[in-house]
């Protein structure tokens, strides 16, 4: 019996063009030209794509502006039981995945990287993620992402690859898949055609460095609480005026190290 072929497994809309040569209805399809290309490398590639082929996010994989491929690390395990980890050096609790096996997978991944695709391990002690790095990935070709399991993985290979780690915030979970889906989701609605109205993303949190105004929508009164009276004036300017201050309040109240750091930039400082 022979092994199965370490390759991935792509979501997303496939590419069709007319040939001369036979082609086999299984196989995977091919790179779309120009669309956000993303890869994870996880234990559980079921897990995707998730809540990602949904809304928005779902449409614009459908329509090809954004391609998923998942590698299974389990696939390049090693030996009869495609064992992926090991019991770490120095004792302890758990388990880490091992070197040899993520060189494999991570090898494989990259072998169909194109233009600039930022490795990423996902770790709670990661950079934390916000709007700036998924603006900066947005404008990238793609990103690939690998998701971790038990206590991590082993050292060298974030060494050897120079891998950012990323966190989605001061927390453990059981593996990156979720935040993997997380940062796919915040970069994947900023590319270009995914949003309906473009402008969403300039008023929305974190944009201008504020957290967003309140919102509101029919009916006009609704357990006896009305929605403000200038949202209804038609007074666009009064409007801006209105959302830039409740955002401003909200920050400063909230967020006071984003309100901080806004300070300083209307500052100058």
């Amino acid at each position: 019996m022979t092994d199965a072929p370490l390759t991935g497994k792509s979501h997303g809309r496939k590419s069709i063009t007319a040939s001369l040569k036979p082609r086999d209805l299984m196989e995977e399809p091919a790179t779309l030209a120009r669309a956000f290309q993303a890869q994870v490398i996880t234990l559980f590639p079921g897990a995707f794509p998730g809540v990602l082929g949904e809304s928005l996010t779902g449409k614009a994989l459908n329509e090809g502006l954004w391609q998923l491929k998942t590698y299974d690390l389990r696939q390049f395990g090693e030996g009869r039981h495609r064992n992926v980890d090991d019991t770490p050096a120095g004792g302890g609790a758990g388990m880490v995945l091992r070197p040899d096996v993520l060189e494999k997978a991570i090898t494989a991944a990259r072998s169909e990287a194109r233009g600039v695709m930022p490795l990423i391990y996902l770790s709670p002690r990661g950079k934390p993620m916000d709007q700036a790095m998924m603006r900066q990935l947005a404008a990238c070709d793609g990103v690939t992402l690998l998701c971790g399991r038990f206590e991590g993985v082993d050292q060298r290979v974030l060494d050897h690859f120079g891998i950012e780690e990323v966190s989605l915030g001061d927390f453990v979970l059981t593996g990156g898949e979720i935040a993997a889906q997380a940062l796919l989701d915040a970069t994947v609605r900023l590319l270009p055609g995914v949003l309906g109205n473009a402008a969403s993303t300039e008023e929305e949190s974190f944009s201008a460095g504020l957290l967003e105004h309140p919102q509101y929508t029919r009916p006009a009164i609704w357990q006896d609480r009305e929605i403000p009276p200038v949202l209804m004036s038609g007074h666009h300017a009064e409007i801006e005026k209105w959302r830039k201050a409740e955002a401003e309040k909200i920050t400063k109240e909230r967020r006071p190290d984003l309100w901080d750091a806004h300070s300083r930039k209307r500052s100058g400082l």
